[in-house]
């Protein structure tokens, strides 16, 4: 059995590829963020996370501190097993059969375990976070997709195919043409990440260069289209998520992601359409906030790495 003080913990997502370095104690000492450039495909990816990760470990020797295995919580389905994508939408183009701790291991010369990246959050949320204390949780990350995660009697559920907890593709308009990243029509995730409020801010305004970051702020200064398209995101997302509550009935909802970031302008009308379903697990169900913010997933990822080496 080995222990571990400190693992490189690595974030994968359609946006962002962040690198960590973390403690036993899930406190991060030192990251980096690069941009994910999913355009350039499952190579180009894959290039960056080595780059990323082959540099912070050379900050770790840099200052002694030994990094014994490799974290990741990468977007799409995993089987965590094997460390392998069984299936990634087209926010990670390629990415889809990688086998992704193979590639990392021959590349770093370290034993590396890997997960999906809402799973990775809520074992960072369970371990160090707002999940402390709750056996049953449902954890959801709102940014460029829509991820989920089970924690049932104290343990991640990944279910049976490795795609448990996985709500993005849950179909909420029947008749939409909103097209969702896996290439299908009416899924929440068409209508409720960031890029889907974007998308509706553009159709309401005409603004074709508009971010959700350029969204959050206008919304901010009272632009009525801003506002009008992170509402409907926020309100459509809760009134699914209300439906999801009544089947799975946990204790505890967190919320993280890039997304929730934007404040109460989201929030307010999220929680209204979340606690307007009349059953009482909508109505009761603990709320809460990512307490690790962006840094819940590396955090799990970190906590994955020692309890694998730890396993060995």
């Amino acid at each position: 059995m080995t222990t571990a003080d400190y693992a490189l913990a690595l974030d994968i997502g359609g946006t962002k590829i962040a690198a960590a370095i973390v403690n036993r104690q899930g406190v991060v000492i030192r990251r980096l963020v690069r941009a994910t450039r999913a355009d350039l495909g499952a190579a180009a990816i894959l290039q960056t996370v080595r780059d990323a990760a082959r540099e912070m470990l050379q900050n770790a020797r840099q200052y002694a501190l030994p990094i014994a295995a490799i974290g990741v919580g990468s977007a799409g389905q995993v089987n965590a097993d094997l460390g392998a994508i069984s299936y990634a939408s087209d926010n990670l183009p390629g990415w889809s059969g990688l086998p992704l701790a193979y590639e990392l291991e021959d590349a770093l010369r370290l034993p590396v375990f890997v997960d999906n990246d809402v799973n990775a959050l809520a074992l960072g949320e369970h371990h160090f976070g707002c999940g402390r204390g709750y056996q049953e949780a449902l954890y959801v990350a709102v940014g460029t997709g829509i991820g989920g995660a089970l924690i049932r009697n104290g343990q991640i559920w990944r279910g049976s195919t490795w795609s448990a907890g996985e709500i993005c593709h849950l179909v909420i308009d029947i008749d939409g043409m909103r097209r969702c990243s896996c290439g299908a029509t009416g899924h929440l995730e068409a209508y409720t990440s960031g890029p889907a409020m974007t998308q509706r801010y553009r159709e309401f305004s005409g603004d074709p260069a508009a971010d959700l970051r350029a969204v959050a702020l206008l919304a901010r200064q009272g632009d009525a289209h801003a506002i009008r398209a992170i509402a409907e995101g926020a309100q459509i997302l809760g009134t699914a998520l209300g439906g999801v509550l009544n089947v799975l009935d946990p204790q505890l909802l967190v919320i993280g992601g890039g997304v929730p970031e934007i404040g109460d302008l989201w929030w307010q009308h999220f929680e209204t359409a979340l606690r307007a379903n009349p059953m009482p697990g909508p109505a009761r169900i603990v709320v809460r906030p990512a307490e690790l913010g962006l840094d819940a997933v590396l955090i799990g990822a970190a906590w994955l790495a020692m309890h694998g080496i730890a396993a060995r």
